[in-house]
């Protein structure tokens, strides 16, 4: 029979104020990067938080964080990223799936489990770790780093796997942004089309907007919507890994208070009801904007976090399957993604 007893609260052996000094000057770093980007593009290249990580690892390989820094560094990675997908909550819109139409919809559902299967596949196929695969296969499916960073924390993935999967899928989605557009004229896709077709198949939103709006402004709106709609699979995605997980790891028997919210994790049960307090109009858009954007700055530290517990040796070891794995869900997804634009007679 399971018993329920009390769990003492973790306690941190060091300080977290020299870590999390360093990880916030990376990320300020970052963002600087990400604005002269901006400034000198019209949108950033590389997003601020794959510059972190980026940056965390040339740090890392330059020096390593001391030992009065990694409890820091520790907390970053995963308290704050937990944070951050948590706050990421109150800026998903849910009544934009009734809005999108139920066709389109089911279809965007549909698209992100076969996605999800058919890049697991691929990954395992070509000799990925399982939990590294489980990462990408989320990456191309959902929402690329955003996707990667939410799902890493309940499947305890390897700091490692993290960076590599966020960092080839990043170097890919610039690569998508830049070429979507040539497919317009050889798939004879109209606008509309178009926009379903960049919303079902680009990684995050900022880039959905750079690959979009250039084309027309009605494909930029369409892809932003589909987009979004897209996003809304990130909660039952990362719930669905969560259980998995844990049923796995076989914890059965003495079930600890504290063990309780690993099954479903807070930030998960945290992040959906922030989107339902959203549809309910109990989250004012001046609130969400502001939510938005702290997890942004959240998710940027631990995505620095992160980079500074890489160790550059391991990634460049899985770097071809990743590469392999990424490029070929990206085609599996776009055929997918132009299959159900005909399926469903999306005009």
């Amino acid at each position: 029979m399971t018993t329920i007893v009390a769990e003492e609260s973790p306690s941190y052996p060091a300080p977290l104020l020299p870590g999390l000094a360093l990880t916030a000057a990376i990320g300020v770093a970052s963002w600087a990067i990400a604005w002269v980007e901006q400034r000198a593009f019209g949108h950033p290249v590389v997003e601020a938080l794959v510059v972190a990580i980026l940056l965390g690892m040339v740090v890392r390989t330059l020096r390593a964080p001391s030992a009065r820094a990694a409890a820091g560094v520790r907390f970053a990675a995963k308290e704050l990223l937990e944070a951050a997908v948590f706050l990421l909550g109150a800026s998903v819109d849910l009544p934009l799936l009734v809005r999108a139409g139920p066709a389109l919809a089911v279809g965007i559902v549909l698209l992100v489990v076969l996605g999800l299967a058919c890049s697991y596949a691929l990954g395992r196929t070509l000799g990925l770790p399982r939990r590294l695969a489980v990462l990408v296969a989320c990456g191309n499916s959902i929402c690329g780093n955003s996707a990667i960073a939410a799902v890493a924390p309940v499947i305890d993935a390897e700091p490692e796997h993290v960076a590599t999967a966020i960092a080839f899928t990043a170097v890919l989605g610039v690569c998508v942004v830049l070429g979507l557009p040539l497919l317009v004229r050889p798939l004879g896709l109209s606008l509309y089309q178009y926009g379903v077709l960049a919303g079902l198949t680009v990684y995050a939103v900022p880039q959905v907007l750079a690959a979009a709006f250039p084309v027309s402004v009605l494909s930029g709106q369409v892809g932003t919507l589909v987009k979004l709609v897209r996003v809304l699979m990130l909660g039952p995605v990362v719930l669905f890994f969560a259980v998995r997980h844990r049923g796995e790891r076989g914890e059965r028997g003495t079930l600890r208070i504290g063990q309780l919210g690993r099954l479903v994790p807070w930030f998960i049960v945290g992040f959906l009801a922030l989107a339902a307090l959203r549809a309910l109009g109990l989250v004012p858009p001046p609130m969400a904007d502001v939510a938005k954007s702290f997890s942004g700055w959240l998710t940027i530290a631990a995505m620095a976090a992160l980079g500074l517990g890489v160790d550059v040796r391991a990634v460049s070891r899985v770097g071809r399957p990743v590469v392999l794995t990424v490029t070929g869900s990206l085609a599996v997804l776009v055929v997918l993604s132009v299959t159900l634009i005909r399926v469903l007679a999306i005009r």
